[in-house]
């Protein structure tokens, strides 16, 4: 499952950068998506270190 998040956070950082670059980004919503999807990594990161 772990696998998946990480391919979910890698399409939401790529879709942020073309909106950002692309000047569509017209709501905050695209990035309250990025925010979630770093947290979501970082908690992943977290949380793999500790079942070492």
């Amino acid at each position: 499952m772990g696998r998946i998040l990480y391919i979910i956070v890698v399409v939401l950082i790529i879709s942020w950068a073309i909106g950002f670059l692309g000047g569509l980004v017209s709501n905050g919503l695209i990035h309250m998506l990025l925010v979630l999807a770093v947290i979501i990594f970082l908690f992943n990161i977290i949380s793999g270190a500790k079942r070492r």
